[in-house]
């Protein structure tokens, strides 16, 4: 319990020094002294500044990756309604995220850069479980698709561009236009319903 408590004061630490400092001007030093532990302690729990926000990613998604995780197994609920719930968990966490860097002390690049990292890290980790309830879903008859894995990653392309909008930036109309489209293409592939797949809009 006390090397959880340490942990987690290190990633605190570094989370409230990004809220008003750029990554690269972060010292391991500081983030010891904002943890209130010596510096020697910060590496018995990390090598390195960079694995430091490599677990301050992963523990800001954790939720969403659990609910994610957790929805894989329920295989009575349909599997588009399981992608909408995680879909809304992932959005809610990276709401979360763009808040709290939108002080006056970070910079565009910054937040960017550290946006991709949560984006990379999410994708990742999404992939092989949005893969398996698709999986279930074709072989229930519920979803008409030939590659669960591919079609896992279409979408995953939505739910990036969703939080995204640095990769090709447009407006919102613009952003809804292509997206609709997409699903409009998507539900005739798959050979769902209109609307089924109307969660990736909202």
């Amino acid at each position: 319990m006390a090397n959880q408590l340490k942990y987690d004061r290190i990633l605190d630490a570094l989370q409230e020094l990004l809220e008003n400092r750029r990554l690269q001007s972060i010292s391991v030093s500081e983030i010891a002294h904002t943890a209130g532990i010596g510096k020697g302690s910060i590496y018995y729990y990390f090598p390195s500044k960079d694995a430091i926000l490599e677990a301050l990613v992963e523990r800001s998604y954790e939720k969403p990756l659990k609910t994610a995780k957790a929805l894989s197994s329920q295989t009575e609920i349909p599997p588009f309604t399981r992608m909408a719930m995680i879909f809304q968990a992932c959005r809610n966490s990276s709401s979360e995220f763009v808040r709290s860097g939108e002080s006056e002390g970070s910079g565009a690049q910054e937040k960017a850069f550290l946006h991709q990292k949560y984006i990379n890290h999410i994708i990742t980790e999404l992939k092989p479980v949005l893969a398996e309830i698709i999986r279930q879903g074709i072989d229930a008859g519920e979803i008409r698709f030939g590659d669960a894995e591919a079609l896992a990653e279409i979408v995953l392309i939505v739910l990036t561009v969703k939080m995204d909008d640095t990769l090709a930036p447009s407006t919102r109309e613009e952003s809804e236009r292509t997206i609709r489209a997409l699903i409009s293409l998507l539900e005739k592939g798959t050979e769902n319903p209109p609307g089924s797949l109307n969660f990736l809009m909202s």
